[in-house]
This record gives C-alpha cells, structure tokens and sequence, in this order.
C-alpha cells in the first residue's frame, strides 16, 4: 500500500517540537501519574490484611514520577528562556542607555515636544508632511521647503491645526514626497533617542526610545552616548 505524500506541510522548527514534545510528555506523565494513583488505591483497598503491600515499593515509584515531572518543567523552562533569547531580548536589554535609531512613523508627545527623522532617498519636488493623532486624524501638516536627498528632522510643539496644544500621547508621521515627474518617492521615518527599557509582549520585543515602544529588530543604528558630545 502506497500512501501518497502530504502536500502543503509546514516543517516544525526545533523550538517548537521541544515546545510540543513537552508539552505532550507533561500530559502522558499526568495520565500515568493518575493511572498509577488509580491502581494504588484499589490494590490498597483490597490487600490481604495477613500480608499488606509493600509501602516502599509504592514510595520508591511516587518520588521516581515525581522527579521526572520536575525534570520535564526544567525542560520547558528552559525552553522558555531560549525562545526568548531567540526573539531578542537578551540583545535589547544590552541596548539599555544606548542612543538608537529606529525605524518607525509614530513618536512620544511629551511636554508639548514629538520628534522624527525622515529620509528621502533622492531629492523631492513636492513634499508634505501631516501628523495624525490615535483616531487617525489629521492634526497638523506642513510643506518644508528643504526637498533635497538625505535624512531630515521634524521637531513639532504639540498644537494642532488651531494652535491649541494637544495632549501627550502617541502621534504618527506621514511623509509623502514626489519627484519632477511626479512619481512617489519611497520615504523611510525614524525616532531617535536613548533606550529607556525593554520589554516583551506577544513574543515581541520592544524597546522603548523618548517613550515610544518600537520593536527591536527595528533599530538601525546604535551610539554610545559617551562618544556623541565630541571631545
């Protein structure tokens, strides 16, 4: 009998076997130890009274499962700490007090100061610049007059399009550039700062730069502080 070969399979990734195995042997363990239990009091509940089970016996084999449900939650602790090795947050927390760039459109609003950095890879003929709040509305535009290639800053003081001053909050940046002939330009935007902690959620690291969450795969560049003031 040919049994024909399974199309469309993911390939498992050796954490996530270890993960399963596990997983799974933590369970069959858990059956066992019950099925044990289960016999143990029946054989006690109907010994010979003349010639009692040996106690021991039944001792030697509680502490023997015991020792092997131990080892198999060392086992998935273990694993635990190298998958989170594995998503980068031994990495991150080394990037602690460093001053980084990293990729992202949304920055921090704190004391009426927001900052990025935005680049445009060749130089623009028509640029504009809008910041949107949470709800996605927009609350502030402008058209710099500097389009040349390059890496450019965007400081804003927080007031929207009335000049009333916004709270602090997350805000995110749009940039949106076009050359003479009118083609988009692909533009990138940054937040730049030092890293004030780390921290994992859903799987993913984040690092936090002037009190914006930024994963941390998507930093670019690191300084020491130290070596940025010159001597």
């Amino acid at each position: 009998m040919t049994v024909p070969a399974a199309t469309g399979a993911t390939t498992p990734t050796p954490a996530t076997t270890s993960a399963t195995d596990s997983t799974n042997a933590l369970a069959q363990l858990s059956s066992n130890f019950q099925t044990f239990l289960s016999l143990l009091t029946t054989q006690l509940q109907n010994q010979d009274p003349l010639s009692p089970l040996d106690s021991n016996q039944f001792t030697q084999q509680l502490t023997q499962m015991s020792g092997v449900e131990a080892q198999l939650q060392a086992n998935s602790l273990l694993q635990s700490i190298s998958n989170n090795t594995g998503t980068g947050i031994s990495t991150a927390v080394s990037m602690i007090g460093k001053n980084v760039k990293a990729t992202s459109a949304t920055a921090n609003l704190t004391g009426g100061q927001a900052q990025w950095t935005y680049n445009l890879p060749t130089a623009a003929s028509d640029l504009k610049l809008t910041i949107t709040n949470a709800a996605g509305q927009v609350v502030h535009a402008e058209a710099p007059s500097d389009m040349s290639a390059g890496d450019h800053t965007l400081s804003w003081n927080g007031k929207d399009l009335g000049g009333v001053q916004l709270p602090d909050g997350t805000y995110t940046l749009q940039v949106t550039a076009t050359d003479s002939t009118g083609t988009a330009i692909s533009t990138t935007s940054y937040v730049q700062g030092n890293v004030s902690a780390v921290e994992q959620s859903n799987g993913q690291t984040l690092i936090t730069v002037n009190g914006t969450q930024v994963p941390w795969n998507q930093v670019t560049t690191i300084t020491n502080p130290s070596a940025t003031g010159g001597s």
